[in-house]
């Protein structure tokens, strides 16, 4: 391995698998949220995936459904599975309701204080904060596997929103042009300290519901994601 090659870092900052979530509730960061059976044949699908990488470190959100997606590929390398608060969910004032495509939850009054700016959102966490935290824990996991590679499992808000930021994109968007797909691997490489470049991969997307892939028109009663 020559000098350059030692100062080279891979970070996979992966989203968990589908969620068994049969009341279709917005779950957030609430506790008590699995993999699905599917969700976990995702979760193997991306271990076999990167079972060949020289992943050195693994680490996830303290939810179940991260938890149980970074389990399989720690496994597989032998790891410790770490976890990292700061790769957690971002917070919604919507948890526990339903709020997707056709349930009428925009009409109601309630809901209207909560959606009068976008561009922060008014709605939950900051995109700002959800930047500091990740990249935070982005930096973090690039120097416990330095010269090698992490996998870092978190949920497609904070995924995206880091990445539009190393992209130089604004923050705010249209939840429905995430390109996010379940159990996929959005993949930084560090040269040095400093992201050189940005790649994005979709190891189990055959087994990803149509309604559920990036770009995809939503499905009234099928929401994208109910907390992702």
């Amino acid at each position: 391995m020559s000098p350059a090659d030692k100062d080279i870092t891979v970070v996979h900052l992966m989203r968990h698998g589908e969620v068994h979530n049969p009341e279709g509730v917005l779950y957030g960061r609430r506790p008590g949220y699995h993999l699905s059976e599917l969700g976990r044949q995702m979760a193997d699908r991306v271990a076999e995936h990167l079972e060949k990488r020289d992943i050195t470190h693994v680490v996830a959100s303290p939810l179940e459904r991260a938890q149980e997606t970074a389990t399989p590929i720690a496994k597989t390398h032998g790891i410790d599975l770490a976890t990292d608060e700061r790769l957690i969910e971002a917070a919604n004032v919507f948890e526990g309701k339903t709020f997707g495509v056709g349930d009428g939850a925009l009409r109601k009054p309630d809901n209207w204080k909560h959606l009068t700016n976008p561009f922060r959102p008014s709605w939950g966490e900051p995109y700002i904060e959800q930047v500091v935290r990740m990249m935070g824990a982005l930096d973090a996991a690039r120097d416990a596997a330095r010269g090698h590679e992490a996998v870092c499992v978190s949920h497609q808000l904070p995924i995206w929103i880091v990445r539009s930021f190393v992209e130089r994109r604004r923050l705010w968007h249209d939840p429905r042009k995430r390109q996010c797909t379940l159990a996929s691997l959005t993949t930084f490489t560090y040269q040095g300290d400093k992201i050189v470049s940005v790649g994005y991969t979709e190891p189990a997307r055959d087994l990803v519901p149509a309604h559920l892939l990036a770009g995809a028109k939503p499905v009234k009663g099928k929401s994208k994601a109910f907390g992702a």
